[in-house]
């Protein structure tokens, strides 16, 4: 048995596939957290907290997740050497941390409701858990970039996340904020697999902003792994890659 079901929340696809049930119910409960998360942390939604955030809601008034993701922002801004930074002309837009924060909150959502082997897929940020239906960890794709129809590696996870950066499908997006916010050269794809979504997701952000030299700081984060496109066609990439395939 087998069940995958797919939503539009936070402006994005959410996938979700199941091993071993048929039972809709644990992943609808996942979808709907997706929808209190995009309530509380949306930045185009004019009565989301966040934007009661930017309107100057004191922070003895914020939710305990609005501190605990600001707290987790700001270790992210220090970790990285402040290429993940989310300030920018006095506003707070912290969506390179939350979708991935989200996603592996959800993981343990559905692991308390006694799943095992599923995977959770956000807008092309992806955790898997266990095994497929073939009973073998689960293959992601990494797009080519300049063609997104295409895969150029398939690697096998099980308990791990893995989180692409780059601007292929929504344009600019990532800006470096330790040089005028210009934006990132020489980089058209950079995917992180890491521990969890989470710490792939904002890391790959953070790698993102700082161009070319994002593959060496993944590099040095333990339990990491990176595989970079440049603008000229070339992969670049840390020798765990070619294990995980």
């Amino acid at each position: 048995m087998t069940i995958k079901l797919t939503r539009i929340i936070m402006g994005m696809p959410i996938t979700i596939e199941a091993v071993g049930t048929n039972d809709p119910e644990p992943l609808e409960a996942v979808f709907n957290y997706f929808r209190e998360v995009d309530l509380r942390f949306s930045p185009y939604k004019e009565d989301s907290e966040l934007s009661l955030v930017n309107k100057g809601l004191k922070p003895k008034d914020w939710s305990g997740d609005m501190k605990l993701v600001m707290q987790l922002c700001e270790e992210t801004r220090q970790v990285s050497g402040g290429y993940f930074n989310i300030n920018r002309d006095g506003y707070i837009d912290p969506s390179g941390l939350v979708k991935g924060w989200a996603i592996d909150n959800a993981i343990k959502l559905l692991k308390t409701r006694g799943l095992s082997d599923f995977y959770i897929e956000a807008g092309g940020d992806i955790q898997a858990e266990g095994l497929n239906e073939n009973r073998e960890p689960w293959a992601v794709g990494i797009r080519n970039p300049f063609n997104i129809h295409e895969i150029v590696k398939v690697i096998k996870v099980s308990g791990l996340g893995v989180a692409t950066s780059g601007p292929y499908i929504r344009g600019d997006h990532i800006y470096n904020p330790v040089n005028n916010y210009e934006t990132p050269r020489g980089v058209v794809s950079l995917t992180v697999v890491g521990p969890n979504i989470f710490e792939a997701d904002r890391f790959a952000t953070a790698a993102f902003a700082m161009g070319k030299g994002g593959v060496n700081f993944i590099s040095t984060l333990p339990g990491f792994e990176v595989y970079q496109i440049e603008v000229g066609g070339k992969a670049v990439f840390s020798p765990g890659i070619e294990a995980l395939c």
